[in-house]
């Protein structure tokens, strides 16, 4: 799910859709309005589920869209190389999601632990801060 918002409103540290994808918005900076033309703001973004870094150009009166990313938890009910298999605790689905190369040896990431997730549109990341 997303919705519409103007980009005067929107700040660093929240989501946007740039190129189609879900980023969190690095960096805002607006021009000042010209003779004959609106300010424009250019939004630098890095990417919530592929961590590629993307730009946007638009009039700080355009509408851009805001995806509404939702925080999960869920079990880990096995873990095979470089995924796991979670359990949603919410609505006790199973999905496989990548895991980190920064969790992968830590030993955070375990059967039978509760971890914290993200998903959007079909998309899941594991969310350890």
């Amino acid at each position: 799910m997303k919705e519409l918002t103007e980009v005067r409103a929107l700040k660093e540290g929240k989501y946007v859709v740039i190129d189609e994808e879900p980023c969190t918005i690095m960096s805002i900076t607006t021009s000042k309005p010209g003779k004959h033309g609106a300010a424009k703001a250019r939004l630098e973004g890095f990417g919530v589920f592929d961590s590629q870094k993307r730009t946007a150009v638009q009039p700080v009166t355009a509408k851009m869209y805001v995806p509404i990313i939702e925080r999960r938890s869920g079990q880990v009910l096995s873990v095979l190389e470089d995924t796991a298999q979670v359990m949603d605790l919410g609505d006790y689905s199973t999905v496989e999601i990548k895991i980190p190369e920064e969790l992968k040896d830590k030993g955070r990431i375990e059967p039978g632990k509760e971890i914290p997730f993200l998903h959007y549109e079909g998309k899941y990341k594991i969310d350890i801060r």
